[in-house]
């Protein structure tokens, strides 16, 4: 990419300003023009395209014997989607087919190097990501579905990782104290009290005295009756770290350069400079690093590094900010214009603090939304009691009794509410029937029960 698009030129100014693409649910924002990032810098079958490579000579046991950094010129056979290289690691061995053994190959490696870094202490969290399917003409979201990661998108992460650990070797070697590094700082051990606290009501135990051991824990952390909910705690760990931070090796101490996440003392990034800024950076290193151009002036100074740096982590930010805003604004609409609908969600938070009103946050996997649901009860009700260890409430009224502790699964209905002229809220309730005969004899101040709306 940066054959293209040279250091100080206009192109690469406004690319160092924007520092990421930002995505949205029916767009792209392009930190670079489309004609870079969807043509000429993209790879495409049959098609020769300029690259940058890390080039490895490897063992079948996956034991780096050496590498080798070149501009190259890459002719790719075939453009495969994911479930087609899936298709390929799933179908019994033929000697005849030489594709098919090269992603065979290619998928033994990936899950040495994977185990060799999850050994390591490499963290395996996760999030509730969706995707949505769109109307082609009105780009308003027809349905919502869960992302189904393959082995085949482990494959291309574990090389992608390789490759971004190789290189912030290389440049370090070179530039001490000029290379353009991401960081994870090991998590501050308060942001987890609650974490350990929610595991321990469910007889769980989350150690984090460092990454390995919260990566053994989370593995261990297994409810045989219902396996989410160990995902569940994934999601919950990945929302007790800081963030990773791109930085200037000069500003930090070597032992602060260490990415806990992924349990490695150096990274960067490399493998995708269409997108990130950083990336940019780090070629121009490298091509330095190994003697195919010089290295641009302004990468000579740790004070512009530093803004540099400084730009790129607030971009990124606002990046993310600006997306799940989109995936906020686009499950709204689909839920105005397809109307209420019941779902599975699990409990992550329980309201006990005495004389709050009773409520708690749920999560719900299929649309991956959150939400406070309210109960239709007084915080002063008598028959309302309240378990703050064990993340927990019990309503016991006449001859029913509801309890609902962190990680149970809950019935809710999902509608969205019309709360001005032009705004709308999405409301999440409780679908329990001992509730509903409740509200026959008493006034619990529930809002109306959701009506079907149409989306404007």
């Amino acid at each position: 990419m940066t054959h293209y698009v040279h250091a100080g030129t206009a192109i690469d100014l406004e690319a160092a300003n924007r520092s990421t693409s930002t995505y949205l649910v029916n767009k792209r924002l392009d930190m670079l023009p489309s004609l870079l990032t969807t043509d000429l810098c993209s790879l495409k079958g049959n098609v020769d395209r300029y690259a940058f490579s890390v080039l490895w000579e490897v063992t079948p046991e996956a034991e780096i014997l050496n590498v080798e950094f070149q501009k190259t010129i890459i002719h790719s056979i075939a453009a495969l989607t994911y479930q087609q290289a899936q298709t390929m690691i799933d179908q019994p061995d033929d000697p005849n087919d030489i594709q098919s053994n090269a992603v065979k190959r290619l998928a033994s490696l990936a899950r040495k190097f994977r185990k060799r870094r999850i050994d390591a202490g490499a963290l395996t969290l996760a999030s509730p990501e969706v995707k949505f399917v769109l109307d082609s003409e009105s780009l308003n979201p027809t349905d919502v579905q869960a992302y189904a990661l393959l082995e085949a998108n482990a494959v291309v992460e574990e090389f992608m990782l390789l490759a971004n650990v190789t290189v912030s070797k290389k440049i370090l070697r070179h530039f001490p104290t000029l290379s353009v590094l991401r960081r994870h700082p090991a998590p501050n051990r308060a942001m987890f009290d609650s974490l350990i606290s929610k595991a321990k009501s469910k007889d769980l135990d989350i150690n984090i005295d460092d990454s390995k051991r919260l990566a053994d824990s989370l593995d261990a952390a297994v409810v045989e009756s219902d396996p989410y909910v160990n995902k569940l705690l994934r999601i919950l760990s990945t929302r007790c770290m800081s963030p990773a931070q791109y930085f200037c090796s000069g500003e930090f101490r070597p032992m602060e350069w260490h990415h806990y996440g992924l349990a490695a003392p150096v990274y960067t990034h490399f493998t995708s400079p269409i997108r990130r800024y950083a990336d940019v950076c780090v070629h121009r290193l490298l091509a330095a690093a190994v003697g195919v151009a010089p290295l641009p002036p302004h990468l000579s100074s740790k004070s512009y590094l530093h803004d540099l740096c400084a730009n790129m982590n607030r971009r990124h930010r606002a990046a993310q900010l600006a997306g799940r805003a989109s995936v906020q604004l686009h499950t709204l609409i689909f839920f105005a214009g397809d109307g209420a609908k019941e779902e599975q969600a699990y409990i992550l938070d329980v309201e006990t603090a005495e004389g709050v009103e009773p409520s708690f946050t749920v999560i719900v996997p299929r649309y991956g939304i959150e939400g406070r649901v309210k109960l239709p009860i007084a915080s002063d009700d008598s028959h309302l009691q309240r378990l703050p260890d064990q993340h927990k409430i019990i309503y016991a009224h006449g001859s029913s009794e509801v309890s609902l502790q962190v990680f149970d699964r809950v019935q809710v209905r999902i509608w969205v509410r019309q709360v001005q002229d032009h705004q709308r809220e999405l409301v999440l309730d409780l679908v329990d029937e001992r509730f509903d005969r409740k509200q026959k004899g008493e006034d619990t101040n529930q809002g109306p029960r959701p009506k079907k709306m149409k989306s404007r």
